[in-house]
């Protein structure tokens, strides 16, 4: 099991640290982290993960791509989750291009990438929800909410319903700022992600926009054990919310018998819960049978380990916690938010019900 990760010596070549700075400039006017995202092209993290047609790393298997995503998930959701929920929406768009693109759309990617552009993957939407209409010339109606980098990003991969067909993925322009509203997105935590809402109403949706067949979006294992992503930028915060709260701990706070157990609880339920996603990304790579409900517990545990964790800061830290320009404050907002990622509650029934049938099947009736 890897363990919470160090600082490295020299700071300024701390990728985590250098977005966690920017993220306070960030956090303070709730704009698009445009300086944060070219860092990540700087870094390689831009395009790594991309189909190798579209520069992307040519990795073993899909273990070992798992494995590095792991971890550059984690690295910068531990320097600012806002940016990490951008991030691992632009990654989940590039595997979408590697599992079902064409060879004339990956070679569009690989242009759109060198030129430093970022992409989403928006399916929120308020109801009816977007559709594609017309045969002769097809648009869609409708618009998506909750678009994390609506109006800041380039491009994203949307979902849309079709007569008589499963949902299909539209790649779209999403920096259109007459499409883009934001005015809806005044929250506490998670401000630089801008998941405002974006119009979709007539756009032309041509043959090349089109990304893979009807129903792609929602196979399975792949849609729901594909959460294991999220988990893991979420756990780069609270694993950046404990180190914080180390690092604030007075020397009297290190010699409370009672806070030192607080701390080594909220400690353990980090460790636990990165456990978990390392599980489920790996299940999630080999598609295994019990990919989905791997991906279930992932979420539940590192929801409570998160919760743990900013509770076990504000108790060892005080009113310190909770002051602006204190990074704890903001990971502890930032997280707050983040883990309300939809239906919690639902995902671990599902896990249980699974669990319950698959390894502990009743025998027969009780007496």
């Amino acid at each position: 099991m890897t363990a919470i990760p160090k600082p490295r010596g020299n700071p300024a070549a701390s990728l985590s640290d250098d977005l966690a700075r920017l993220g306070e400039r960030y956090d303070t006017v709730s704009r698009f982290p445009s300086d944060s995202l070219d860092l990540l092209v700087a870094s390689g993290l831009h395009r790594r993960f991309a189909p190798p047609e579209a520069g992307g790393e040519a990795f073993a298997d899909d273990e070992a791509c798992n494995s590095r995503m792991l971890t550059a998930l984690g690295e910068v959701g531990h320097g600012d989750l806002s940016v990490g929920r951008l991030f691992e929406g632009h990654v989940n768009a590039l595997l979408l291009f590697r599992w079902y693109g064409s060879a004339s759309q990956k070679l569009w990617l690989r242009e759109q990438l060198a030129r430093g552009a970022w992409f989403g993957v928006w399916a929120s939407e308020p109801p009816p929800g977007v559709r594609i209409v017309g045969s002769d010339s097809p648009r869609l109606t409708g618009g998506k909410s909750f678009a994390s980098g609506a109006g800041g990003i380039n491009w994203s991969v949307v979902t849309a319903g079709s007569e008589g067909e499963a949902r299909r993925l539209v790649v779209v322009r999403a920096n259109d700022p007459e499409r883009t509203d934001l005015s809806g997105w005044r929250v506490r935590g998670m401000r630089a992600s801008v998941s405002g809402s974006y119009d979709l109403e007539g756009m032309e949706v041509t043959d090349a926009m089109l990304l893979g067949q009807p129903g792609e979006y929602d196979r399975e294992p792949r849609f729901t054990a594909g959460a294991w992503r999220f988990c893991a930028v979420q756990l780069g915060g609270v694993e950046a919310l404990i180190r914080e709260t180390a690092r604030g701990m007075h020397p009297k706070a290190r010699e409370d018998a009672i806070l030192r157990q607080r701390f080594a609880k909220a400690y353990i339920a980090a460790r636990n819960a990165r456990f978990w996603v390392e599980e489920a990304a790996r299940k999630a790579a080999a598609e295994a049978d019990d990919a989905i409900t791997t991906a279930r517990i992932a979420r539940g545990v590192v929801e409570d380990a998160g919760l743990l964790a900013i509770e076990t800061a504000a108790r060892i830290l005080g009113t310190r916690s909770a002051f602006d320009g204190q990074r704890a404050d903001k990971i502890a907002r930032d997280l707050s938010l983040y883990l309300r990622q939809a239906g919690p509650d639902y995902a671990r029934d599902e896990a249980a019900k699974d669990i319950l049938s698959r390894e502990f099947a009743p025998s027969g009736s009780l007496p």
